[in-house]
């Protein structure tokens, strides 16, 4: 799908990107979750990397006065969940992204924006 990122989203991507995370995509559940706007999507190689890629999103945020509503899954390293209101940011490391498989349980729904792949 061609649709411009709004400045939040990009921000999450650029940050994930600074940080080597790969497969990055954003969902649009405009239509479907009363929850959020978005999901991004992205993966580490392992918990350190997971975590740098968390503490790089995090420090921008930071930075340009978006604070997250809520960090969960920090200290496992293995699925990072970081609230951002209209975007709501899933950081995996790689095994646990193929377990979890969230792509397949909203698979219906449109692709903003997809990265390393």
């Amino acid at each position: 799908m061609k649709e411009h990122l709004n400045a939040l989203q990009q921000l999450a991507v650029d940050s994930a990107e600074d940080k080597k995370a790969f497969d990055i995509l954003i969902l649009d559940l405009r239509n479907r979750s009363d929850l959020t706007d978005f999901f991004m999507i992205c993966s580490g190689n392992s918990k350190v990397h997971v975590q740098a890629i968390v503490d790089g999103i995090l420090d921008k945020c930071y930075q340009n006065r978006n604070k997250p509503l809520a960090v969960e899954g920090y200290s496992g390293g293995i699925w990072v969940v970081v609230d951002l209101g209209d975007l709501i940011v899933h950081v995996f490391h790689k095994e646990a992204r193929l377990h979890y498989d969230l792509e397949r349980l909203w698979g219906d729904v449109p692709v903003i924006k997809a990265v390393g792949q």
